[in-house]
């Protein structure tokens, strides 16, 4: 933690996961300042629609998860809040972006050239000859 903080505010024990802790506000603190100095439009103009709904999906996640924690340390439990509907929300688009994603890197089936490999895969000219050579049958009825 700082460096002239006393120890003696807080337990011992919990002193490594409060530096962790610590850091890690730090890092969300250092992205959201790089976040923030980027126009929104300039950076919406760069991304497709599909990269769009992933900033502002991870943006709202993002905004979410950080009042959940608010609320963590203000002593309210956020599963009787309705922030759980709305970060449940969330993730149900998360999870339809990304659908969407792998159905765009999903290999497609080019249906002529996989008649033509098959065709020419199964083709036997020894098959071509006896059939030129065998006279057809009548049919009876």
């Amino acid at each position: 933690m700082a460096e002239g903080a006393a120890t003696e505010d807080y337990p011992q024990e919990i002193d490594e996961q409060l530096t962790t802790f610590d850091s890690s506000v730090n890092a969300v603190k250092t992205m959201l300042e790089k976040l923030m100095s980027m126009s929104r439009n300039d950076l919406m103009q760069k991304l497709d629609p599909l990269e769009q709904a992933k900033l502002d999906l991870m943006s709202v996640y993002t905004l979410n998860s950080l009042f959940w924690m608010y609320l963590v340390t203000k002593g309210i439990n956020p599963r009787e809040h309705g922030i759980k509907q709305e970060l449940e929300r969330i993730r149900t688009y998360m999870n339809r972006v990304k659908e969407i994603t792998d159905k765009k890197k999903a290999a497609r089936l080019d249906k002529g050239a996989a008649s033509r490999f098959l065709r020419n895969a199964l083709f036997d000219p020894d098959d071509k000859e006896l059939k030129k050579a065998a006279p057809k049958k009548p049919r009876t009825c």
